[in-house]
């Protein structure tokens, strides 16, 4: 892993991801503030930490990165298409991902580091499925029209993440705790 980005990634989080006029805003107007924030807008946080670019097109979000974004505490949803998801899950075991965990207000949230070896159980068991689930198999039974998926998804646990990922970056209150800079 290269040396990674904290404090340009810390400043573009309280600018961009804690934004406090506006989520007082949401609640003046009895909306929520979970989901708020797009993926898109983690993907550039992760490009700025890591220092990687997108990718563009299909794939990875990042040059051989992964970022998942999920409230604290739920799992991570991985979504596979019909013409991409085979040559992505094969990409999702060897490409590096970080985990981006938040709070419901944004005022706290974890980044967690998996290479995505250690994560190849979930991937492999996934690609039988995900065949299956396009009928793209041999021999493969088909699959009801009722219950094949426009997008194939599945999910890595918070709990494997929070046990077997590494903590590399730590915002509580708004403030960063880790690393300690």
């Amino acid at each position: 892993m290269k040396k990674l980005k904290f404090r340009a990634a810390y400043d573009f989080y309280q600018a961009h991801i804690n934004r406090s006029d506006f989520f007082a805003l949401l609640k003046e107007h009895n909306l929520k503030t979970s989901g708020s924030v797009p993926s898109i807008t983690w993907e550039l946080f992760g490009s700025i930490l890591t220092g990687q670019k997108g990718k563009g097109g299909y794939g990875a979000d990042l040059e051989g990165i992964e970022i998942k974004s999920a409230i604290s505490g739920s799992s991570f949803e991985y979504q596979y298409h019909l013409n991409t998801g085979l040559d992505k899950l094969k990409e999702d075991q060897v490409v590096d991902h970080f985990f981006c965990s938040y709070s419901a207000d944004y005022q706290a949230f974890q980044v967690y580091f998996a290479k995505g070896k250690s994560l190849s159980p979930y991937f492999s068991k996934w690609i039988p499925e995900y065949l299956k689930n396009y009928n793209k198999a041999e021999n493969a039974t088909s699959v009801e029209a009722s219950e094949r998926r426009q997008r194939f998804r599945r999910s890595i646990p918070f709990g494997w993440v929070s046990k077997n990922a590494r903590l590399v970056m730590e915002v509580k209150d708004g403030k960063l705790v880790l690393p300690a800079l």
